[in-house]
């Protein structure tokens, strides 16, 4: 799925993550929500438009950029093998033209103190 979120700094981000919730790319800066909803659409409706550029760390890790027309749009996560990489990729083909959009940059306590505390007996 696809996860929009607001930075510290006032810009906006998304993330696609995997089934099981672990990021595999995470979006460039994004001066307004609606830049990110325009790239999410894009790379949903038209994901055999962009390139994935296959790059390594000089610590031999592995991670891709995601571009269309020569812009980086994403960066991924940083994967430990050649084939990791792989299945990061094959994950986004297979999942992204369904992936649902979750938006959590509106409210920025979900998670406030005073819903999580539990009152003592």
């Amino acid at each position: 799925m696809f996860v929009i979120s607001k930075r510290n700094s006032g810009d906006y981000k998304f993330v696609f993550t995997s089934k099981r919730g672990k990021t595999i790319f995470t979006s460039i800066a994004c001066k307004h929500k609606t830049d990110c909803e325009l790239i999410i659409a894009a790379i949903r409706d038209s994901l055999e438009q962009f390139a994935f550029t296959k790059k390594s760390t000089p610590s031999g890790k592995y991670f891709f950029r995601l571009s269309k027309g020569g812009l980086v749009l994403a960066t991924s996560r940083k994967y430990s093998t050649q084939r990791m990489l792989e299945k990061g990729i094959d994950e986004i083909l297979t999942f992204v033209p369904n992936a649902e959009t979750l938006d959590f940059s509106e409210d920025e306590n979900i998670f406030s103190e005073d819903e999580t505390t539990v009152a003592s007996p």
